[in-house]
């Protein structure tokens, strides 16, 4: 299927929604839980990643209890030779530990590009299978965003902070159970500092989640906003819109802006609380492990030992604190990742076999249709075209012409009655069967980024270069593109605006040859060309048009006086059918539109 200008998307929502407006948060454990399937493929690696953890955890619990031996069996009695003995053995641990953290965390962000490298893939590959109207609802800036920002949010999480959540747990669990062997009493006022840290997180956790979400979506919505004003550029200076631009950017920043402190805000509370806990820790461990030394009940090496542990007991405690932000992040992008995935595919289910080679015969059959069923658009719409025929669509703006044509490629599905092709419902036909013997050449071409070559490619990928070059003969695109720097290899800037309207035309109707298509589509074709470039776009259209099945919707009306039928639509209805003349002598609503065309008068 040949596709000028990527679909037709009436009723397009261009502005994203009020970013004030705060979604309840899903919950976390079922985004986790749907995410934990894109890590199973690697379960080696994570037992692996898991064994390097516990070595470099329990490395890191071996070393402030080596420290306290040397306070103990050597500096106090003054043997330097153990002294250095175990100073090298600590040396040898704490290398150990850094080696094997090193290695951990090489392993885990292999693992988490490979996982998120299949749930981009998963996200994207689902977003081609959705429906036109899901997009006709949801703009290009909020869907990047979860393509890009909600991933990434999503990787920082897992790449960099598994490894470390891991090693938290065990360094906790382990210097509970290490605390506890060495001395009951100082273990247990060590625990005094954990409910309070956890009543902290659990806290700041609340909030954290519906802020780090509602970020994520402001972004989306300012990606949105940045995104149209960036790719209008032309529209924007020629009618001086700049500071309205501005305006709207500015909105929507702010909103980001003040998700972005309202999560943080949150989030950074933990650092401080966690530092007063930290140090009032080493306070009442220095303080009781002091008396009770004065008492002969523990040793000098065991009171440092202990401190030291208990500044690595909330050091992970400040690692899980730290951790809730990219934490809540990836939760709330997760979310909204998911929510995308939920939404249902586009059914393409053909029930009967297609015919290999259409000829073209197409009919509607009292066919109704509304984007919302309650209010109809088209109403009992009856139409037949025959094979090689050129059947014309006038009306004025919103008469459902294109809609009608939506309907023909199944970019909407009908609510009552039949279309059919050579006897066959569309309905019974597979959609990309059905499109690939559909041709379209739009007025708002859009060409995509890569070489001239490429993009008449489109219509047919096998084709070769000859083919292509072939079909731009035939659409009298041939010399202007031998004309460009680099020939048919010449690449296109973004949305092709190195090229002029005509040329870009002129491209998409040679695309359209390429594909070879049994039915015609030309929507407004030649109405945003001077009147020397129409006349070669509309020898290029006649080319293209001879032998096939052709609907053509134009404003132009003097370029539908050859077409079979001239059916006019209005309010969804067909309200005159006949040729060019045979309407003209009826003297109705189709003169009225020609004879204001050529005196200027409004309907």
């Amino acid at each position: 299927m040949s596709m000028g200008a990527g679909g037709f998307r009436p009723g397009m929502q261009r502005r994203p929604a009020d970013p004030g407006k705060i979604d309840k948060a899903k919950d976390p454990r079922d985004a986790l839980t749907r995410l934990l399937p894109y890590l199973k493929p690697f379960m080696p690696m994570l037992i692996l990643v898991l064994v390097f953890v516990v070595l470099y955890t329990v490395l890191g619990l071996i070393g402030p209890y080596l420290m306290g031996r040397a306070i103990d069996q050597f500096i106090a009695t003054k043997d330097s030779p153990g002294l250095v003995q175990i100073s090298i053995w600590m040396l040898v641990v704490y290398v150990l530990n850094n080696l094997f953290q090193a290695i951990a965390g090489w392993l885990m962000s292999d693992i988490s590009q490979r996982a998120l490298k299949k749930l981009r893939k998963d996200l994207f590959t689902h977003l081609q299978r959705l429906p036109i109207g899901f997009f006709d609802k949801n703009p290009a800036g909020e869907l990047m965003s979860r393509l890009t920002n909600d991933i990434d949010a999503i990787n920082q999480a897992v790449s960099q902070n598994v490894t470390s959540l891991l090693a938290s747990v065990l360094s906790l669990v382990g210097i509970l159970i290490a605390m506890f062997v060495l001395d009951k009493w100082l273990a247990l006022a060590s625990l005094l500092v954990v409910p309070i840290m956890f009543w902290f997180t659990e806290f700041v956790a609340r909030y954290t989640r519906r802020g780090f979400r509602d970020l994520q979506k402001g972004l989306g919505q300012l990606n949105g906003v940045m995104e149209e004003a960036i790719s209008g550029q032309k529209v924007v200076k020629a009618f001086r819109r700049n500071e309205s631009v501005l305006t709207d950017f500015r909105k929507y920043n702010e909103a980001v802006f003040n998700a972005g402190i309202y999560a943080n805000s949150y989030a950074l509370l933990l650092m401080p609380l966690t530092n007063v806990l930290g140090n009032f820790f080493v306070i009442v461990l220095a303080g009781l492990g002091g008396w009770l030394a004065l008492r002969g009940l523990v040793s000098v090496g065991i009171i440092a030992t202990f401190i030291t542990y208990g500044q690595n007991f909330v050091q992970p405690l400040r690692q899980l604190a730290n951790m809730y932000n990219s934490i809540q992040a990836a939760l709330a992008g997760s979310e909204r990742v998911f929510e995308i995935l939920d939404i249902d595919e586009e059914v393409d289910e053909a029930r009967s076999v297609a015919p290999s080679i259409f000829k073209g015969h197409v009919e509607f059959d009292h066919v109704r249709f509304g984007y919302r069923p309650e209010h109809p658009i088209i109403k009992n719409l009856t139409l037949e075209a025959k094979p090689g025929e050129t059947i014309a669509l006038v009306g004025p703006t919103g008469a459902g012409k294109t809609t009608i044509i939506n309907l023909l490629t199944r970019f909407y599905e009908i609510n009552e009655g039949s279309i059919k092709i050579d006897g066959t419902d569309i309905q019974d036909i597979g959609k990309a069967t059905l499109r690939r013997q559909l041709g379209l050449v739009l007025q708002d071409t859009f060409l995509f980024s890569g070489s001239v070559l490429d993009n008449i490619r489109y219509g047919r990928l096998d084709a070769t270069d000859d083919e292509c070059m072939a079909a731009a003969r035939m659409a009298d695109a041939d010399h202007f593109i031998r004309q460009l720097p680099q020939g048919y290899h010449t690449r296109l800037s973004e949305r092709a605006n190195n090229l002029s309207q005509g040329q870009r035309q002129l491209l998409s109707i040679a695309r359209a040859i390429l594909a070879d298509p049994a039915i015609l589509i030309l929507d407004e074709a030649t109405s945003s060309v001077d009147t020397r470039t129409e006349a070669r776009i509309q020898k290029a259209l006649l080319r293209l048009m001879q032998g096939r099945t052709s609907f053509v919707i134009a404003h132009r009306l003097s370029t539908i006086r050859d077409a079979d039928q001239v059916l006019v639509i209005h309010d969804g209805e067909i309200v005159e059918r006949g040729s060019h003349s045979q309407l003209l002598d009826l003297k109705g609503f189709y003169q009225q539109l020609y004879i204001s065309q050529f005196k200027g008068q409004e309907i």
